[in-house]
């Protein structure tokens, strides 16, 4: 499983190409070994994962929404939690669940934000009882190992961290970002941000041992080669099969990359193509195609690609946000942080040389929680188990290997949702206001993005992909139908500290937006699932004024 960060959909040019028919040569990025992954496999057009980076990868790890395990954003290593300030949860609450995390908006908010996760339930005392299982733990016959980023495990907690979810720690950093050059000495450091943590140093990560490459990306292939020439010795012999999964930082900010790509995409006439013109962005996007293309090779040098499955998938839309613009999802709108297409509709490829006829493309909407099902179901593990209520969300794509239009219906999912309980700095390209709370449904062609300040926005993503039609107004009854349906599920599914409140303090008369605040749960849904208020949440109590809120770094 190779995961890239903050890839956008048509940052690969295949996919480009396939939403725009412009031809390759005629685009800045370069991406010839991502191109010639979705000539040997199955690429997806409609693949969704989440809309910041900790929430899909805690999807892709358990096969459920983020939201259910806890995870509704990213959070950044200054994060207050219950965990790092010593204090003791309140009800309701866990550790590793965050005391505040907000940005720092200039506008009033009518909504205080829910709460999140910050490191993936792995059954320590201070989980309350709460033990997810992930992809490693659940296949029990393969090695599994871990290469990158891992953002899940309460930056540097200990008791969270790879080892304790399944994996052999290879070379990983637990944050959301990371320098790409002299980054070693970061990753091994243990220093701790708040004093009172209850750990005597920090978990951060740790380098692997310098492999020679002064660019983090070449390094971390190089950790995953030599794991894969290993792996080859080892079947060989007799050994066990085994699950990589590799977790690039990049394309994910700061912004570096190696002299000689920045140079060569300053000089490249082509620059500026769909509003792809950052040489930078464009040279860290060019060593992860360098990547993956060293993956493959190695694959068929050592004869593992006979039977071995590789799935490339980006955790979100790409960063339209940052100050030089990393990059330009169009034709669809949005970006990372956003529940419009651009922000979680992601360039997916499954290859499995023998078994999926290369060079198709499946049109079925699918999304990253099928990760999980599907790498057990082709492993020959026992899917089932771990579909009874209470288990996973996703559902198996193998179906779709043979079936890429799933004519058969095989695969059984047509309903998707997304919930994003927090204000973001990141501008709502409908208003060019920071953004307020968000949940979304799609179900079939349908999709409703609920914002929670008072707005429905409904698209027919069949008939307009990249949302410049929106039908509430015309469709009201539609409209209400999906609300109920997202709503409801959010009900049984997402604990309520997970949801935005009414902020108390709330005046309509400073209303930045052209439209005051509506309770849209209460308008619909009656008073009895009206928005919380902070009366009914301890953790607001918690808050004090010195904790002010954080610039956004996106994580």
């Amino acid at each position: 499983m190779i995961l890239a960060d903050d890839l956008g959909i048509v940052d690969v040019n295949a996919y480009a190409t396939k939403f725009t028919e412009a031809k390759p040569a005629d685009m800045y990025y370069e991406t010839p070994n991502l191109d010639r992954l979705t000539k040997e496999g199955l690429a997806f057009s409609q693949a969704y994962a989440c809309h910041l980076c900790s929430p899909a990868r805690a999807s892709l790890l358990t096969g459920k929404y983020a939201a259910r395990t806890g995870f509704t954003t990213a959070v950044g290593g200054n994060v207050r939690t219950f965990y790092n300030q010593a204090i003791t949860p309140p009800q309701g609450y866990v550790a590793q669940d965050a005391l505040i995390w907000q940005d720092r908006i200039p506008i009033q908010q009518a909504l205080l934000n829910g709460t999140t996760r910050d490191a993936l339930a792995s059954g320590q005392p201070s989980d309350n009882g709460q033990d997810e299982t992930t992809l490693a733990e659940a296949m029990v016959d393969h090695d599994a190992a871990f290469i990158g980023k891992w953002h899940l495990g309460g930056h540097g907690s200990q008791g969270w961290q790879p080892a304790d979810q399944g994996f052999e720690e290879i070379s990983y950093f637990d944050e959301g970002g990371s320098p790409y050059f002299n980054w070693r000495v970061t990753w091994d450091s243990g220093r701790k941000l708040y004093p009172k943590t209850p750990q005597p140093k920090l978990l951060r990560g740790k380098s692997g041992g310098n492999l020679g490459q002064e660019y983090l990306t070449d390094e971390l292939t190089e950790h995953a080669v030599n794991f894969l020439q290993r792996r080859a010795k080892s079947l060989a012999s007799g050994g066990k099969p085994f699950f990589l999964h590799f977790c690039h930082f990049a394309v994910h900010t700061p912004f570096h990359g190696r002299a000689d790509d920045v140079s060569h995409f300053e000089s490249k006439p082509t620059r500026g193509w769909n509003g792809h013109d950052n040489p930078v962005y464009a040279a860290m996007l060019k060593r992860l195609d360098i990547s993956v293309g060293r993956i493959l090779d190695t694959l068929e040098a050592t004869g593992l690609d006979e039977n071995t499955l590789v799935i490339f998938m980006s955790d979100n839309g790409g960063v339209t946000y940052t100050d030089p613009v990393a990059t330009n999802n169009s034709p669809f709108k949005g970006g990372k942080a956003l529940h419009f297409e651009g922000g979680i509709r992601v360039p997916l490829v499954v290859r499995w040389k023998n078994h999926v006829d290369g060079g198709r493309w499946s049109d079925v909407p699918v999304d990253c929680n099928d990760i999980f099902p599907t790498v057990l179901d082709l492993a020959g593990y026992d899917v089932f188990e771990h579909t009874n209520p209470g288990g996973i969300d996703g559902r198996s794509m193998a179906p779709l290997f043979d079936d890429p239009g799933n004519r058969t219906h095989q695969y059984p999912r047509d309903t998707f949702f997304w919930h994003y309980p927090l204000n973001v700095i990141v501008q709502n390209p409908e208003d060019g206001l920071p953004s307020a709370p968000s949940s979304a449904v799609r179900k079939g062609d349908w999709k409703l993005i609920f914002d929670w300040s008072g707005v429905l926005r409904l698209y027919n993503i069949a008939e307009d992909p990249y949302e410049k039609n929106e039908l509430s107004a015309a469709m009201p009854e539609k409209a209400r139908a999906l609300f109920i349906v997202l709503n409801d599920w959010i009900d049984a599914n997402v604990d309520v500290k997970y949801t935005p409140a009414i902020n108390p303090n709330y005046d309509p008369s400073k209303e930045s937006r052209d439209r005051p605040f509506v309770d849209l749960r209460r308008k619909y849904l009656g008073d009895t699932r009206a928005i919380r208020t902070t009366k009914e949440d301890p953790r607001f109590a918690l808050i004090s004024d010195r904790m002010k809120p954080h610039v956004n770094r996106s994580n």
